[in-house]
Parts: structure tokens; sequence; C-alpha cells
């Protein structure tokens, strides 16, 4: 009975829907102002709706009154046909030539009615949506569907074949092409009022259902006599009709030097026109209904914009931007005056209905009091189980999600440590790993490369096969007995037939760990250094004295000279001069400073007074044994020796490199793990969710239902 709950309410809003859309202000509503009738269409056909579906759940109470209940359903359906049929209309008028079907041509934004120069109007042309693809025309006198290319001949003035001024031509246009369509809006264009007396019969036939009228004016003229006498015959029929005027052409009228005056004088005219003369506003509203506007410049502009060009300079005079801008205002005033319009005139006669049928039916449901009493006490009892057992549901599931928050906290926090420590054993036995790497080495350039790339590929599967033996099959078998314990505590709180499903959600995949080491990019900056390097040379030598941190490159004995200056001299002779035993030693040595920091002659001087002191005999030994060692170091330095350096190379910078990313490593394993807990409780927790909403709907179904009950039974105690 969810139908009957809604009623009252329903009322009450038409009721105030009715008396806010009486007031027709200049103000934008906040919501689209042609979508206001959409949206009151929509309103209404959804409370007869609702009063149908009333109409349909009163049978089960009221069996002995199911004609009157038929009758109540017969009138609804015969409503809601109507209110289907129902649409906006706007009626344009004017004298002939003076743009009306350029004005609706440019609303529509498209080339629909003919106009332009050698064309007038002869008959009315009737524009409306409709949801065939193509467009087509519907005439009096016959329902068969013509060509819209037919519209030239047949509503044209100077055509043999053209209708009486009288006759209706409907345009079928295709809503996807229009907005205006789409939202319900039928636009009538008319001959001119200038061609006819008859206006009586054009005002009975074509304007009493009409919700706005826009009357197109020449800006180049004054409103005539003619215009201001079809709108008195419009405002003797209809109650307060709403009017625009447009005066047209006001491209043309720009080109006056007295502009202003010339505005000033059709606004003060316009205005009086419409609140003195026929009272249907007053004159401060009147002015916002008077615009001043190019019908051919909007249409042109808008037409080419939607195809994406630009409109020529010469269809554009100077101010255009200005007339433009009125346009698009006198289009937003006017859909929200004929939305307003529509809303009043078309459904608050349907909205009365509604409310008789509404108190008819109360009367008859008046009958199922004391069944409606009953039941309302059965559905009091089914709610508060329901109630109970949603609440036990919260407080179970708000337990399980903490816990198992923690436990996947303490999973993560602990492969993140195991995965740590196991890499970092790993990098302290790379140099093994590297050891095994047995491809033949060669010290050419091109092969080199290949080597250390195929390496780099070892080194990465090594260490990833290593950590998953070490880290992996624990992780995982941890990892599984979570979801295992997660789905088993799930299924304890939710209905037994949900338990196999439950078991279904678990990945059906084996969970894997993936590293992501990536030794290749990580080692890409690595340079080796296997070229021949004597242990004993002078450079090698003082760079042992004065540590790893003093790396030099001698060329030539000058730069060693320069270097032997700059480090060893102010540095070695300072410890020397401490002690008194070596004061000759430093003299020695500070006469070979200062010679060699003035020639080579000098240097060549030293090595003589050296040779004297030792000599000569000491010094050729000394150079043999210097050169024996020389021989046998160039001698074993084999590409098997260079191997062997490019691989302590090697290790010395993947290790340090590798350190680098321990932490990355360790906590991207731990995210892995994290995200596959995470999303395994999150696709049960779903299950759990649809449980819980399924509860929650059968709850608010009772509740409606006791809405519906307490509803039956006021307004059954008020009749009785």
């Amino acid at each position: 009975m969810s139908g009957v709950a809604h009623i009252a309410m329903e009322d009450e809003e038409t009721e105030k829907n009715a008396s806010s859309q009486r007031k027709l202000g200049n103000g934008h509503n906040q919501e689209s102002a042609l979508q206001l009738f959409v949206n009151a269409k929509k309103k209404i056909n959804d409370i007869f709706r609702n009063i149908g579906e009333y109409v349909k759940e009163s049978d089960s109470f009221v069996e002995e009154s199911a004609n009157v209940v038929k009758g109540f359903r017969d009138k609804i359906t015969g409503i809601t046909e109507v209110l289907a049929r129902d649409h906006m209309k706007v009626v344009f008028f004017g004298r002939t030539s003076n743009g009306k079907s350029t004005v609706i041509n440019a609303m529509l934004r498209d080339k629909i009615l003919p106009s332009g120069i050698g064309h007038t109007t002869h008959c009315f042309i009737q524009v409306e949506g409709s949801d065939s693809k193509e467009a087509f025309l519907l005439t009096d006198d016959t329902d068969k569907p013509k060509s819209i290319t037919d519209i030239k001949h047949l509503a044209s003035a100077l055509s043999s074949v053209r209708l009486s001024e009288n006759s209706l031509i409907r345009i079928l246009w295709p809503k996807d092409r229009c907005r205006l369509l789409r939202e319900d809006v039928v636009l009538l264009d008319s001959p001119g009022i200038d061609v006819t007396p008859d206006l009586d019969s054009w005002i009975d036939n074509h304007c009493l259902d009409a919700d706005v009228f826009v009357l197109v004016a020449n800006a180049e003229s004054t409103l005539m006599q003619t215009e201001k006498k079809f709108f008195h015959k419009v405002s003797s029929r209809l109650s307060c009709p709403n009017i625009f005027i447009l005066q047209n052409r006001w491209d043309v009228s720009e080109m006056e030097e007295d502009i202003d005056q010339v505005k000033q004088q059709h606004l003060e005219g316009n205005t009086n026109f419409l609140s003195n003369e026929l009272k249907v506003t007053d004159k401060k509203s009147a002015k916002d209904r008077v615009f001043f506007v190019s019908a051919r410049e909007a249409l042109a502009t808008r037409v080419n914009s939607d195809k994406g060009l630009a409109t020529p300079d010469r269809v554009l005079l100077p101010g255009f931007q200005a007339r433009l801008f009125e346009f698009s205002n006198f289009e937003k005033e006017f859909e929200q005056c004929i939305s307003h319009s529509a809303v009043q005139t078309k459904f608050e006669q349907h909205t009365k209905r509604a409310k008789e049928i509404n108190s008819s039916l109360r009367k008859v449901m008046e009958e199922a009091y004391t069944k409606s009493l009953t039941q309302q006490d059965e559905q009091i009892q089914v709610r508060r189980e329901k109630s109970s057992r949603l609440q036990q549901l919260d407080r179970q599931l708000d337990t399980l999600t903490s816990d198992m928050k923690v436990k996947i906290k303490i999973m993560v926090e602990d492969v993140e440590r195991k995965v740590s420590v196991a890499l970092n054993d790993e990098i302290r036995r790379l140099a093994l790993l590297v050891e095994e790497y047995e491809r033949p080495f060669h010290p050419d350039t091109v092969t080199l490369n290949v080597y250390k790339k195929e390496l780099h590929s070892h080194v990465e599967e090594s260490l990833g096969r290593n950590l998953q033996v070490r880290c992996s099959s624990v992780v995982v078998q941890a990892v599984e007995a979570t979801q295992t314990e997660m789905t088993e505590r799930l299924s304890t709180i939710l209905p037994e037939d949900l338990k196999p499903e439950l078991f279904n959600l678990l990945p059906k995949r084996d969970f894997e760990i993936a590293y992501r080491l990536d030794c290749r990019n990580l080692c890409a900056g690595f340079k080796e250094d296997i070229e021949f390097r004597f242990s004993l040379s002078p450079t090698a030598l003082l760079q042992k004295f004065l540590g790893r941190s003093s790396k030099i490159k001698i060329g030539s004995v000058s730069s060693l000279r320069d270097f032997f200056l700059d480090n060893f001299h102010f540095k070695f002779l300072q410890s020397l001069a401490s002690n008194s035993d070596n004061e000759m030693l430093v003299t020695v040595l500070t006469t070979f400073a200062s010679l060699t920091s003035r020639s080579t002659l000098g240097a060549a001087v030293v090595v003589g007074l050296v040779a004297r002191a030792a000599g000569w005999r000491v010094i050729i030994v000394t150079g043999a044994m210097y050169g024996g060692l020389y021989a046998y170091e160039r001698l074993t330095w084999t590409t098997k020796a260079r191997e062997r350096a490019f691989k302590q190379q090697y290790v010395e910078y993947a290790s340090s490199k590798l350190r680098l990313i321990i932490d990355l490593t360790s906590s991207n394993c731990s995210h892995q793990v994290q995200q596959e807990l995470t999303s395994t409780f999150a696709r049960l927790c779903h299950q759990a969710d649809k449980t819980k909403k399924q509860l929650e709907e059968e709850v608010k179904e009772v509740d409606r239902g006791l809405s519906l009950l307490k509803e039956l039974s006021s307004r059954a105690k008020t009749l009785r």
C-alpha cells in the first residue's frame, strides 16, 4: 500500500505549487525555466500514478466497493491521457513582414519556417516536437503526412495552392534537433494581423489555449492601431494574458543619430500599452516585457555557430553584441513566464480533480479501519524484530572490521620487516650471486655491454628467486589463512544460505608478491674500470699514502711535481721535521722540492745527488726489482683478472644501490599484501552490506506499511 502513504503530502505540495505558480515575478528560478513545466507535468503525473496505486490497493480492503473504486480508476486513466497531451503554447502576432517567422527560427536555432524577402505567411503554422527522426507536415484536411518542403507552397501568400487564412499547418520537427521542442513548447506563427478583419475567429480557434503572446513589432515605426486592437480583443477574451513585445529590426534603427531618444520613445509607448491600456501588468514589470532585437542577426549567428562557422561581417551591423544579448534576455524571461503560466492553466483543474478523487477515496477507506488496526499491530512486531536484527548485524560488522584492520596492520608490518631482513641478507651475499654468473668475459665495449645487461638480469632473477624462497611461501600462507578467517567470521553473522556464496568470493588465483628490483635501471650508471694499474706506481703509492679520497691523475712529470708540492711537501715533511734524526732527510727533500719547482734540470740534479749518496748499484738493483715487479703484474693482468676486477666493482656498486631501495621494496611488498587482504575483505563486506541493505529495505517497507496503516486509521477515525 505504498501509494496511499504519499497522498496527503502530495495534496499539500500541489496546493503550495498552485499558489506559487500564480506569481509570475521576473526573478529567475534556480531550476531551468522551461524545466518548471516539465517537472510540474512529471509531478502531477506522479500524483495521479500514486492515486491510481492507492485505488488499486484499496481493492484488497473494500471488496464490496469495487465498482466505486473502478470508477475512480477510469477517471484517473482519462486525466492521465489528457496530461500526456498538454504542452506550453506561445503565439506570435504582428503586422505583415515584421519578422515573426524569423523570430521563431532564431528561437529554434534553425531555418524551419520560410522567411526572408519576398515571403509572407498566409496561414497559421504550428511547430511542435516529434519523436520521429524526420520532419513532416500535417494539415487540417488530411491526416496523411506531407513533405516539409511543401510548406513554401501551402503557407506562402504568393502561392496559388495556399491554404485559407484561418487554416493550420502543423510542422512536426524531431525533438532531438531542438531544445525548446524537447521541453514541450509549441510555437504558433500567424499571418499578419493587418490582412483580415476576422480577428475574433483567430482568437477562438488558436489563442484560447495559449500561454504567452509575442507581439513582433517593427522598430522603424511605433505600435499601430491594428496591433493594439488585436491585443485588446485578446485581453477581453482571456484573463490577464502574458504578452511580450519585440521591437524587431533594431539593427536598422541603430543607424539613427538620436537612437537613445527613439528607444526611450518605444519603451514608454510599449509599457503604457501593456500597463495602462491592456492592464495586464504593472509599469515596472512591463519594462521587462519589451525587448529591442534583431531576429535576422540572431538567426544568422546561431545557425553559423551550431555549424561551427563564423558569421560574415556583412550580416552583422555595429552593436550586434548588445542585440544578441537582448534576444537571449527575451528568451530567458519568455521561458520563465510561459513555464509558470502553463503550469497554472494546464494543471490547476486536474489538481482540484485529484483532490476530489482523493477525498472520495478517504470515505471508501473508512471501511478498512478495523482491518488496518490489526495489521498495524502485526507490522509493529515485525519491525521490532527486523530492527533488532539490523542493529545486531551493525555491531557485529563494526567489531569484525575493527579486528581485521588490526590484523592486517600487524601482518603488513611483519611482511615489511621480513622482506627488509631478507633483502639485506641477499645484498651481503651478492658477491656469491655475481660469482655464479659464468658468461665468457671480454673487455671489448660491445661484448661488455651485453655482458653487463645479462648480469643485471641474472642478479635480478637470482635476488627475486631467493626472496621468493625466503618470504613468499610464508607470506602467502599467512594471507590465505587471514582470508579464510575473514570468511569464517563473517559467515557466523550472516544467514546460513549465504555461506557457500561467501567462500566463492575468495580469490581463485594464487597470490604472489612482485618484488620489482629492476637491477637494469638501478645499475644503469655503473662504469667499470678494468684498465691496468701498477700497484707501485707513483700515483698508486701517493693514493695509498694520502688515502683513497685523494684521487689523482698524473699524466706527466710536471703534473706529478705539482701534486707532490701541493700535497706531499707540506704533509710528509712536517711529520719528518718533528724528529731530529730526520733533519738531513728533510734538508734533502726540501732541496728536491726547491729544485723541481724551478725546472726539470733541477730534478736531474736531485737524482744525481741521491745516486751519489746511495750509490748507483743500489739504484740499479732497486730499478731492476721495480721493473720485474711491474712486468709480473702486467703479465698477470689477464682477461680473467679483468673479470674479477669487474665483478668486484659491480658488487660494490650494486650493493650500494640495492641498499637504497630496501625500504622502498619492503614497503611495496607490504602494500601488495595490504591491498590483497583489503580487497578480499571489501568483497566479503559487500555481501554483508547487501544483507544489511536488504534488512534496511525490509524495515523501510514495514515503515511504509505502518505509515499507510496509521494514515488509514487516522483518516477513518476522523471521518467516522
